[in-house]
């Protein structure tokens, strides 16, 4: 079977999804009714596929700090893995209602905090899958069979990026680009719908994650993702990004964007903006992104 490691397509999906080693996740979530995608996939899901809570299984605990969906411990995030049937062989297929925001959360700590690169994400999600006329069910998924715990990788530097580095970073004289995956407003400051401060990080670019979605909420092609991103980074290498957004979701679809535009897995900062406010004393920026 071919390894999947960015985006599939539901016809693909539904060619290789009764294979043993494929490992089907529904990601569905909303931050203003955290049960409802549990709730949602109970009602009906992709056969065969286990769901993941972005909060429970896909965060650790707040700790008034490092934001509003800290990384998981390495001890959770691999109880999560061995809950979920995820082993070293594993092809991981995550999917949610259509954009893939919150599968992209997934993708991100499997590829980028894990190291596992049999890890895509479902092109337009649930909602594609279903405007195929592809069926739904309400059956729990086969129980996993016994596998060894997924043992972690070996610690790597500047895939993630915690608020000391950024804010080290801001005081390089060529410090990297940061890119806030947030809409306009809030980037801007004009609205602040979920934080206790409107605004945005000094120096960041402005980069919506809607922006890598076609009219029917697919990504768009490589070729023109890659254009977007080649205008951003100018004479930056792609290492040299660091994005983020609210809590560190949403920034997650940058990261996918950027790798099926060839740039492969570019940096986050997980605690982002929802982080980077819970001290006062850290500037804040307002106003329209500047190039």
């Amino acid at each position: 079977m071919a390894c999947y490691s960015e985006i599939v397509s539901a016809t693909d999906l539904a060619a290789c999804g009764d294979a043993p080693d494929v490992v089907i996740v529904d990601c569905r979530f909303s931050l203003s009714a955290p049960e409802d995608g549990a709730t949602a996939y109970a009602r009906g899901h992709i056969p065969g596929a286990r769901y993941a809570h972005l909060e429970r299984d896909l965060s650790g605990p707040r700790d008034g700090v490092s934001g509003r969906h800290p990384l998981p411990s390495r001890a959770a995030f691999q109880e999560t893995l061995h809950t979920l049937g995820i082993t070293p062989r594993s092809q991981v297929i995550a999917y949610d209602d259509g954009s893939g925001v919150y599968a992209s959360r997934l993708w991100w700590l499997l590829r980028g905090f894990w190291g596992h690169r049999a890890v895509a994400v479902l092109d337009r999600g649930l909602a594609g899958w279903v405007a195929e006329g592809r069926a739904l069910t309400a059956d729990p998924p086969v129980p996993c069979a016994a596998a060894p715990a997924y043992p972690p990788p070996a610690e790597h530097e500047g895939v993630w990026f915690d608020t000391g580095a950024v804010w080290d970073e801001l005081h390089r004289p060529q410090h990297r680009l940061l890119l806030d995956a947030r809409g306009a407003a809030r980037y801007q400051g004009t609205v602040e719908p979920i934080d206790p401060v409107a605004g945005h990080i000094p120096g960041a670019r402005n980069r919506p994650f809607e922006d890598n979605l076609a009219a029917h909420r697919g990504f768009r092609p490589a070729a023109e993702l890659r254009q977007d991103f080649a205008a951003l980074l100018g004479d930056r290498e792609p290492h040299e990004v660091i994005h983020y957004c609210g809590s560190g979701v949403s920034a997650c679809h940058n990261i996918l964007a950027m790798a099926i535009a060839g740039y492969g897995v570019t940096p986050l900062y997980p605690g982002s903006w929802s982080a980077w406010v819970s001290d006062p004393a850290r500037p804040v920026a307002r106003g329209a992104d500047r190039a």
